[in-house]
């Protein structure tokens, strides 16, 4: 499952990478990529969201963000810390930290639909 967090985080990083430069075909490359690591590691049930989880600590705020908005169903109150140091910004990155918190305030977010 390490192989697999990595994998997330390299993805992670390089999508919002791609963002930054204006490149939407990369950055959506990467999401997928993001999207088919996070199903992998949820196939491994709870301990895969659990590994993922390691990103919390990760050095970039993007990558730790994007590991948040993920897990914000199953690691709530440490997702939605993350989440809120990083909204406190004023960059992309807070801005989707912001929008995170919104929709699960919402009741509107469903990143992991099968948890459970």
């Amino acid at each position: 499952m390490e192989k697999l967090v990595e994998a997330f985080a390299l993805h992670a990083a390089s999508q919002n990478d791609a963002v930054r430069q204006g490149d939407a075909k990369t950055a959506n490359k990467h999401a997928k990529k993001v999207n088919e690591t996070f199903d992998k590691l949820c196939a491994h049930g709870n301990a895969g969201r659990d590994a993922l989880a390691a990103l919390f600590l990760h050095p970039r705020m993007d990558v730790r963000v994007k590991a948040a908005a993920f897990l914000l169903r199953h690691r709530t109150d440490e997702s939605k810390a993350v989440l809120n140091e990083a909204a406190q910004g004023q960059d992309l990155v807070a801005f989707a930290a912001s929008e995170a918190l919104k929709r699960w305030a919402e009741g509107t977010w469903a990143l992991d639909p099968g948890y459970g």
